[in-house]
């Protein structure tokens, strides 16, 4: 009770009363260190043998392991225990009492740290607070806190925007009041400390979305939108006034509407593009992620979310983060990072694992794994996984999936029957499809024959989406498990789908 062994300490001991060479005893460090019991069980036998072989009793020799091994389960002095103790009973007061404000700092503190930001952004949605976006006019250098349930996200937390570029924003905030569009923030700021690729990353990130229609539209006019305040400046410096009468006394100010500050008509990026953007900028995707879109359907394939897997066999879902590959002792092997919205766990493909599959790696696809959680400390989360198959949601979607139409009875009076028809026939393949219609409150399902089969791919699903609604296509899945735990084992270096 009371005392504390070092590892340094532990080494000696080894070393001195069961004759271990340094190796050995960093060995036995390591296992200490990874706080396993069941490595420190693999070291009894060894540090018993060697200290009765240097004639220390056995039963000292097993009380000193003891208490090694009981350090390996976590050990401090009193001191070190109590100061955790009160750090631990104060955060903890400041979570319960002031929830925003806590997690603003946390998330502060940690602004350079993708994984542990998404790690967070998780607790705060499990705590009931709102993270709103980054915004020129809104945020600060850190999260900082609206209200009692509301934290803003912080410019200081955007990829590719300098700490520089942000003071010169905010300072300009301060002195001349909020920005009112995409040109009167680039004509008020220095662009020689927010550039360009500064805006770009801004636009991207959504800072600017209430500056401009939109973030297509804003970066499709950037590049005249920062050629106009580069003549705005040189104006100011000169003292001239331009062509449309624009004054160099009004640079604090924001101007009228003139021909050069219309905005390009283009189209608006699509879901997608806009998740791709937020996180190319933020890390991560702030307002939603891709694998909402399939979450109901993933539903009846994966057997849990990264951030509930326990040890043992697993199926699993996510979007490939990175990809890195280095050589193993029977070939190459590949570690890939996925991120499924709730947490980012590291899977590895081993070499043989690794050449089947290769050909599916690819950063920001969907892929689904089985395989095994094994703990594993390095790692916050906890564990790492074993990828044993890997596969593509449409492969999955066409060995076991069947395509469920609903069709109501406005669709049929709309004759929407033929559109239905005409997809179908352009997607054809192996898998069934399902008709369910309704009518007077009596239902029926209707499953027709071969001819009507279909390969069941994204696009077939979207051509269907945007005629019925995205509520009247579905696919129910049979045998997934069967499939996905029990198929043989087949070469995919040719890639999938």
């Amino acid at each position: 009770y009371g005392v504390i062994l070092y590892q340094e300490q532990v080494m000696q001991i080894a070393q001195v009363l069961a004759g271990y060479t340094l190796g050995a005893a960093d060995l036995l460090r390591r296992a200490m260190g990874k706080k396993k019991p069941e490595e420190m069980a693999k070291q009894r036998s060894i540090f018993m043998e060697g200290a009765v072989a240097n004639g220390v009793s056995e039963a000292v020799a097993t009380g000193i392991f003891d208490l090694m091994e009981k350090f390996a389960g976590y050990g401090f002095n009193k001191s070190h225990s109590a100061a955790y103790a009160l750090l631990a009973y104060q955060t903890a007061w400041l979570k319960a009492h002031y929830p925003a404000a806590f997690m603003a700092a946390v998330l502060s503190s940690d602004m350079d740290n993708t994984d542990k930001i998404v790690t967070l952004r998780e607790e705060v949605k499990r705590m009931g607070l709102a993270l709103l976006p980054p915004a020129v006019n809104e945020s600060a250098y850190k999260f900082t806190v609206v209200d009692k349930d509301t934290i803003r996200f912080g410019l200081g937390a955007i990829k590719g925007v300098g700490s520089s570029a942000i003071e010169n924003i905010l300072e300009e905030r301060e002195q001349n009041g909020p920005f009112q569009d995409l040109f009167g923030l680039c004509r008020r700021i220095d662009t020689r400390r927010a550039n360009k690729r500064v805006m770009e990353a801004l636009i991207r990130s959504g800072a600017v979305d209430d500056l401009g229609p939109g973030r297509s539209a804003m970066l499709a006019t950037l590049e005249r939108a920062m050629q106009f305040a580069e003549q705005f400046t040189a104006n100011s410096n000169t003292g001239q006034d331009d062509m449309f009468g624009l004054h160099a006394a009004g640079a604090g100010t924001e101007d009228s509407v003139s021909p050069e500050s219309r905005f390009a008509e283009v189209r608006e990026w699509d879901e997608q593009e806009r998740l791709r953007g937020e996180k190319a900028t933020l890390g991560f995707y702030l307002h939603g992620h891709p694998i909402t879109f399939y979450e109901d359907e993933l539903k009846a394939i994966i057997t849990t979310t990264l951030n509930r897997v326990v040890i043992g066999n697993a199926t699993i879902a996510g979007y490939i983060e990175t990809i890195r590959t280095r050589p193993g002792r029977r070939g190459r092997m590949a570690e890939i990072c996925l991120d499924d919205r709730t947490a980012r766990v590291y899977a590895t493909l081993f070499p043989e694992t690794y050449q089947q599959y290769r050909n599916m790696l690819h950063k920001d696809r969907l892929v689904i794994a089985t395989g095994e959680a094994v703990e594993d400390d390095y790692y916050e989360i906890g564990y790492s996984f074993r990828v044993q198959r890997l596969f593509s949601l449409d492969e999955i979607r066409n060995a076991c999936g069947d395509l469920v139409l609903y069709l109501s009875e406005e669709a049929m009076q709309a004759g929407l029957l033929d559109g239905v028809k005409q997809i179908l026939e352009s997607h054809k393949g192996a898998r069934p499809v399902v008709f369910e219609y309704s009518r007077d409150g009596v239902s029926a399902a209707i499953t027709p024959g071969q001819s009507w089969r279909v390969d069941i791919n994204e696009k077939l699903l979207e051509d269907m989406r945007e005629l019925l609604g995205r509520d009247s296509v579905k696919i129910e899945y049979r045998d997934v498990r069967r499939f996905l735990h029990h198929q043989p084992v087949l070469n995919k270096a040719s890639g999938l789908n």
